[in-house]
């Protein structure tokens, strides 16, 4: 009969692969996701624009981080990242909720929930694993005054340190920009042809 200890072991090697696929797995489904979400999607003016106001939140939220960002070069702690140790991944949860509420469609936004607790948690937590190999002690007190993902207030203590439009250029977080432009465009162009197409409202 195995040992409590191999049955651990076990299902933290269980955890760390599943960690790993997701990791992999987070860009393809991500884009099915949004490929499904143009089809279900039923917009209309007012919640685009609700929802524009909610994104476009995470999009200067990760534009931020972005820019405050040495990639595995140093550990980040200033600017967001003395907020929430994970502002991308929280500015990128903003802009699905965003695109979620313009879309009006339950099944997407419930496909997004989904995504987040199965796919983009674990990955969250074998990165801190990541950083807490790589930086040690460091990270830990680090991670000893910073929560993982919601902040637990809005403005960061002043730092030396300051958002670098090179870094957001290196980062190519503009690409995120680019594609919350392209989405908004989108729904514009649907709600349009339902307009005109079904007599839609």
């Amino acid at each position: 009969m195995p040992s409590l200890g191999g049955l651990r072991a076990g299902m933290e090697l269980r955890q760390r692969g599943y960690a790993a696929w997701a990791a992999r797995a987070r860009v393809p489904l991500g884009l099915a996701l949004s490929l499904t979400y143009l089809v279900l999607a039923r917009p209309t003016f007012r919640l685009l624009i609700v929802g524009s106001v909610i994104s476009l939140g995470g999009v200067a939220l990760r534009a931020w981080a972005a820019g405050s960002v040495e990639k595995d070069a140093s550990l980040a702690t200033s600017g967001p990242y003395a907020l929430t140790r994970n502002p991308l991944y929280l500015g990128s949860t903003l802009i699905g909720a965003g695109f979620a509420v313009a879309g009006r469609s339950l099944t997407v936004a419930m496909a997004f929930v989904v995504l987040l607790i199965l796919v983009y948690v674990p990955v969250i937590h074998r990165e801190a694993q990541f950083l807490e190999a790589k930086f040690g002690d460091s990270y830990r007190r680090y991670a000893g005054r910073v929560p993982l993902f919601f902040p637990r207030r809005l403005v960061p203590p002043a730092s030396s340190e300051h958002f670098s439009w090179s870094r957001y250029r290196t980062n190519r977080e503009y690409e995120a920009a680019l594609g919350f432009v392209a989405g908004l465009a989108l729904l514009t162009v649907k709600i349009m042809l339902m307009r005109r197409l079904l007599g839609f409202p």
